[in-house]
């Protein structure tokens, strides 16, 4: 596996083509990206962090409402950033599979993976310098916050595993050779073109399956943010809590 030179991060790709079925009433009528927090949509601010971080070209997935998506970009000259739009119209892909259709948009250097429905001040500089300076096949943004599903580490920060600690269901990756870290994924990464001929999964999967797939024989690393503010935007009730996290 050729993992590219440390060269800095320009490019990144939003995940927004979700139906946002969590999200519902609004996403009857919209996708959850145009969803609003304190007057500024969840795409917007996410566009306003990368380029915080000095990422302005983007590439961003469609599905639900597409052409509302699209409509926004375009009325707001994409908030200052360079875009185009990986079209999922006749068929939502998932995580791994939308990334994987996006393919020939992102294999010129290392980029930033996103869903548009999270918003955090993780600084994503440091993260991205972890990547270059460890250079795995993937990085991911991590916490030690509760949830009900985990991603497993070891004490190298290496993917071992997933957990749903609800349903006891339990995924090994590789061998841990000790006691195994849990950590709550916070929908952030850093990814290697590298990654794409080794996906052999098609049409519609997630990330995390394609990772439990890959960890196996490839590094796969976590880059833990416990100290910074971070809020899934999944469902209308987070919106109040966003809201006091983000003021601006």
């Amino acid at each position: 596996m050729n993992i590219t030179a440390s060269a800095p991060v320009r490019k990144a790709m939003i995940l927004a083509a979700g139906l946002g079925t969590r999200f519902k009433p609004w996403t009857d009528h919209h996708p959850k990206a145009l969803a609003t927090v304190n007057g500024k949509s969840l795409l917007q601010r996410n566009i306003e962090y990368l380029q915080h971080h000095g990422i302005s070209d983007l590439v961003i997935n469609v599905h639900h409402f597409a052409d509302q998506i699209i409509g926004a970009l375009k009325d707001n000259k994409g908030w200052g950033s360079r875009y185009v739009i990986s079209d999922e119209t006749s068929q939502v892909l998932e995580t791994g599979g939308g990334l994987k259709k996006a393919r020939p948009l992102l294999e010129d250097g290392a980029f930033v993976l996103l869903n548009v429905d999270i918003l955090t001040d993780m600084p994503l500089s440091a993260m991205i310098e972890d990547h270059l300076q460890h250079r795995p096949l993937v990085t991911l943004a991590v916490t030690g916050r509760s949830t009900s599903r985990y991603f497993l580490f070891n004490d190298k920060d290496e993917l071992c595993g997933w957990r749903n600690v609800q349903t006891g269901q339990e995924r090994p990756a590789r061998p841990a050779n000790g006691p195994l870290i849990q950590k709550a994924f916070s929908g952030i990464h850093v990814i290697d073109p590298a990654i794409f001929p080794l996906i052999t999964r098609e049409g519609k999967f997630s990330t995390v399956d394609m990772y439990l797939d890959l960890a196996a024989a490839h590094i796969i690393r976590g880059f833990d943010h416990s100290d910074s503010k971070f809020i899934d935007v999944g469902k209308p009730e987070a919106v109040e809590a966003a809201e006091r996290l983000f003021p601006l």
